[in-house]
């Protein structure tokens, strides 16, 4: 008797975890015309600045920006704004560039 109800345990435990191990597959389409990957959304994306180039590189690579934001804290970070973009230095190496094309410009006051 006790084999049978071991017997019966283990089929049992056997069939919840083949059913608990079941899984569907949902397929989604990706966006931007099929491809996800960073090289091919690039195209569409402004060609930025790296993190850690040098400000002289920035400028050699890209030009001069628009606009020079004075450095604000310590470490002083400053700004440089480009047509689409922003490049964000800390002392004197990229930190992060941010793509401004889908964002509002501020009013500027008078």
């Amino acid at each position: 008797m006790r084999t049978a109800v071991w017997g019966t345990t283990l089929m049992l435990c056997l069939g919840l975890f083949l059913v608990a191990a079941r899984a569907d597959t949902l397929s989604m389409p990706k966006a931007s015309g099929g491809s996800s990957s960073a090289a091919e959304q690039g195209a569409s994306r402004p060609n930025m600045p790296k993190r850690g180039l040098t400000m002289r590189e920035v400028r050699e690579r890209y030009g001069a920006p628009e606009r020079r934001i004075p450095p604000v804290g310590d470490p002083p970070i400053t700004r440089w704004v480009y047509p689409g973009y922003i490049v964000y230095f800390e002392k004197q190496y990229v930190i992060h560039s941010v793509d401004t094309r889908d964002q509002p410009r501020p009013q500027s006051r008078h």
